[in-house]
């Protein structure tokens, strides 16, 4: 069975929301080729509506080793108001999503990636679906509402790997008490 591992762009006062805002001055090549790593590691990402509308106007027409990645993978959106996905590879996925996230993750032969944390995440942390959680701490203070993760359970994790990049970013990378 495959993993599901979140990657989440986190400020250094724990603000998740609008990265796009604040982490863009961290978006390097290293960055660049972690994150196209990642994806070219799974076989396919797991996206809330929110992250769909955020990222799917972004990427479509970009060209580098991040955009071939993510336009190249395929998407399961996970939204009971959206209509279509016209992002390529993307399916718009209805109905109860554990339910479906359990048989994706039975089906998959690679792990399944999940960016930012928002209500898909927190549906699959509270299931206990959420293998992986991969967090990329920016040096940077937002100050603005944290947002996030403040709406989860307290949950334990295992620290299984950090790694700092030049820019200041450092990935601390957890295991959930459920995998």
């Amino acid at each position: 069975m495959s993993k599901i591992i979140e990657s989440t762009l986190i400020s250094a006062d724990g603000v998740v929301d609008n990265p796009g805002d604040w982490a863009l001055p961290y978006f390097n090549e290293e960055f660049a080729q972690e994150a196209a790593d990642l994806l070219y590691g799974c076989d396919a990402m797991l996206l809330g509506r929110g992250t769909y509308d955020d990222l799917s106007w972004r990427w479509p027409g970009q060209t580098g080793v991040f955009a071939d990645a993510i336009n190249g993978i395929r998407k399961y959106v996970f939204s009971s108001t959206l209509e279509t996905a016209e992002w390529n590879n993307s399916v718009v996925v209805r109905g109860d999503v554990v339910k479906e996230v359990t048989q994706l993750k039975e089906e998959s032969q690679k792990n399944l990636v999940v960016f930012g944390h928002g209500r898909l995440s927190h549906t699959l942390l509270a299931s206990g679906l959420l293998d992986v959680l991969r967090l990329a701490v920016h040096p940077v203070i937002v100050g603005q509402q944290a947002g996030g993760f403040s709406a989860n359970t307290q949950t334990p994790l295992r620290l299984i790997n950090t790694h700092p990049r030049k820019s200041g970013v450092v990935v601390l990378t957890y295991a959930t008490a459920g995998s």
